[in-house]
């Protein structure tokens, strides 16, 4: 049901919300786990630096989704709040239209040009350079799947239900789980195996989602005279999303720019880094929960206009953050070595992860306190501001691997000190913007 986050106790609503979110990205990033450890038990060191080396590419390719299906729950969320029920349908209907088209259009893209950027911009070595423009290319074609699930989630997160996306991840991860082993350890396709149960769960859980939003909302439930291509909703959409599109691009770049500097040193540091950039994202999902729940209960009360509750509701879940994050990067460390043993890695492999991951139980400690505020922004309608910051942030990431890689007290051990930098500068900007407020004037009603 609709839920509103405009009355009762801020830091219970936005935890209330960010559980069903949180669920619902373990899920997401289990599946991706279990591409990763079946892999790594069942076909080759190679396949899996291939799956590994593929990752800022697809983070690339799915700006778009991610970028516009936020934008347009941004809008969504800030009708419901004033009460427009007819407007939210309007945009909602567009940006489900928009969303698909351009699903196939990237879709068609990543084909044509996934072997040119490995190969070249990522310089991935030939050892595993089919093996990765193979697991690439059959990723591309659920890509439509993932745009179609997105926008679906941001809508539903507009008017308050967190829960559907937690169940439709949950249906992704079983059927991914159950076709990675029979792809991949029953029939041996190695990294194409994993890329293709990728896809099929994909489907099923834009169908299910699909089908949930239809029968459970009558204001998103569209007719075909719906689906019109409206211009002035899609330059709402437009300039609502492209701050984040955009962001998401450019990370997607840099990250590549990241794991250029990590292939250089050797498919052993390639593997290493797949499974240390696995584990960060496990202890990133609290601070994305939040980052989403922060986003709606900003919306929200920001079109029913009530700018007092943001205040309480930000300081109440950046506390809630740091704790939450405090005890996840405490286990990391303590249980590295049962971490690593899970992707069977080489023992060249295991001593750079060990590393790895002594860094994100320290830097994400750092993030716990300013990702968060990056939802407010967003909530707020200035997109800009998010944008601005993770920008920063990775600017320092690339400029110190590229530079301090050099120096002989550092070396390779850039690639996971990198992250603290990076970290602290994204601190800086986050701060800076909140406390001068000029983002409580960007609402679109």
């Amino acid at each position: 049901m609709e839920s509103s986050m405009i009355t009762g106790t801020p830091w219970k609503k936005v935890l209330s919300f960010s559980i069903p979110v949180f669920i619902g990205l373990l899920l997401q990033q289990l599946y991706n786990t279990v591409d990763t450890i079946v892999v790594g038990n069942f076909a080759s060191e190679e396949a899996l630096a291939a799956v590994g080396t593929t990752a800022s590419m697809i983070t690339l390719f799915l700006a778009a989704a991610v970028g516009f299906s936020t934008g347009a729950g941004v809008i969504t969320a800030q009708y419901f709040g004033a009460g427009e029920k007819e407007r939210m349908k309007e945009t909602s209907a567009v940006a489900v239209t928009f969303l698909l088209v351009m699903g196939i259009v990237v879709t068609v893209l990543g084909l044509l040009s996934g072997r040119a950027i490995l190969s070249g911009f990522l310089d991935v070595p030939e050892d595993f350079l089919d093996i990765a423009v193979r697991y690439f290319n059959i990723y591309c074609l659920g890509l439509v799947f993932q745009f179609g699930y997105n926008v679906v989630a941001a809508l539903l997160r507009s008017v308050g239900d967190s829960k559907a996306s937690m169940y439709f991840l949950l249906i992704a991860a079983v059927v991914n789980i159950v076709l990675d082993l029979v792809f991949v350890a029953g029939l041996h396709w190695g990294a194409s195996g994993a890329a293709a149960a990728t896809g099929i769960s994909q489907a099923f859980s834009c169908i299910a989602s699909f089908a949930y939003m239809n029968r459970k909302y009558p204001v998103f439930r569209f007719g075909i005279h719906d689906f019109k291509w409206n211009g002035k909703d899609i330059r709402m959409i437009l300039r609502m999303g492209f701050p984040i599109v955009l962001q998401q691009m450019l990370v997607g770049v840099g990250i590549m720019a990241i794991q250029r500097a990590v292939n250089s040193y050797g498919q052993s540091m390639t593997a290493s880094f797949t499974v240390g950039s696995r584990i960060e994202m496990y202890v990133q999902m609290p601070l994305n929960s939040f980052n989403m729940a922060l986003g709606t209960f900003v919306g929200q009360n920001i079109g029913a206009g009530k700018n007092e509750r943001i205040a309480v509701g930000v300081r109440q879940t950046l506390v809630l953050s740091l704790v939450i994050t405090a005890v996840i990067s405490t286990a990391v460390y303590l249980f590295q070595s049962q971490i690593i043993h899970l992707f069977a890695l080489s023992p060249d492999a295991t001593v750079y992860c060990r590393q790895h991951l002594t860094i994100i139980a320290a830097a994400f400690l750092l993030q716990s306190v300013y990702l968060p505020l990056c939802g407010v922004f967003q909530g707020a309608g200035d997109g800009f501001a998010v944008t601005r910051t993770a920008i920063f942030a990775l600017c320092v990431r690339v400029l110190t691997t590229y530079t301090l890689g050099n120096l002989p007290f550092m070396g390779y051990k850039i690639v996971w000190w990198n992250i603290l930098f990076g970290f602290l500068a994204g601190c800086i900007i986050a701060w800076t913007h909140y406390l001068r407020g000029t983002w409580k004037n960007k609402a679109v009603v």
